[in-house]
């Protein structure tokens, strides 16, 4: 995805139609489409040709998206998973784990990175109606391997704002919920860990569209990604007007929400409600 996307930028900023690219590399445009949206592996010599062909001759970007294609044809950790996973999220599982930095505002639920494992089972098991216990084990096992993440020694930076009828709203018995709100009074106070609540009592916000996530890469070379789950699919945007939007609606939210240390005792007052 993220190489994919790269080379559609560049193809684009050169008004190089994806026929022309096509025959640059031997193949036809659906490849070059495929290719973009990352549904391909990428051969070594079809991203050579490409670069040379957008003009690309700095040895060390050219090093660099070619360490891409190689990363791309890897399978991850998670294609394990793809039994139980839905089309689209593979995708993202990828470009979480390659972000540096993670913004995401949340309304329904706690953000899957923050969720502990009974309040993971009450949330998969609710999504999957009528799939088997193991398919349930299974999703909520690649959801507590995701958030090994977060924690490690390459974490990515996380803000987080979390709607407070996400907080809210029951998963599990009030066990379940007590045990999750204690969770992120506790994780909140990692280093790479921003977790704001927004309020009720502030009334309409910036998240009106509802939940989104905005993900950024060391690379800077690399633009950031939005990432917008549906029903049956899930949109990933790229083009800089549309990202802009998202980051100003994310920037705002940050601004108009208590900050950490106040969201951390609106925690606690709801635990004690709990």
């Amino acid at each position: 995805m993220l190489l994919g996307s790269h080379l559609r930028r560049l193809r684009e900023s050169r008004g190089i139609t994806r026929e022309k690219a096509g025959y640059s590399i031997r193949a036809s445009e659906s490849k070059i489409s495929r290719m973009e949206l990352g549904r391909v592996s990428f051969k070594t010599r079809d991203v050579e040709d490409l670069l040379t062909l957008y003009g690309i001759s700095d040895e060390a970007e050219r090093t660099s998206l070619l360490s891409l294609a190689k990363e791309a044809n890897v399978a991850g950790w998670w294609h394990s998973y793809s039994d139980v996973l839905p089309s689209w999220f593979p995708t993202y599982v990828g470009l979480e784990g390659a972000a540096s930095l993670i913004r995401s505002y949340e309304v329904q639920f706690v953000h899957g990175l923050l969720q502990t494992e009974a309040y993971a089972h009450a949330v998969v098991a609710r999504g999957m109606r009528g799939a088997s216990a193991a398919d349930i084990e299974r999703r909520v096992a690649l959801r507590l391997e995701r958030q090994k993440y977060l924690v490690s020694e390459s974490a990515p930076e996380f803000h987080v704002v979390l709607d407070e009828a996400a907080l809210r709203r029951p998963y599990g018995d009030p066990g379940v919920m007590r045990g999750q709100l204690q969770h992120l009074i506790d994780i909140s106070q990692r280093p790479n860990v921003r977790l704001q609540v927004m309020p009720f009592r502030f009334g309409g916000h910036a998240g009106e569209s509802g939940a989104f996530t905005v993900l950024s890469f060391p690379e800077s070379d690399l633009s950031d990604v939005v990432y917008l789950e549906q029903l049956t699919s899930a949109l990933y945007l790229d083009k800089r007007e549309d990202v802009t939007q998202y980051e100003k609606a994310m920037k705002e939210l940050q601004q108009d929400s208590p900050g950490p240390d106040e969201s951390r005792d609106l925690l606690r007052g709801l635990l004690q409600l709990s």
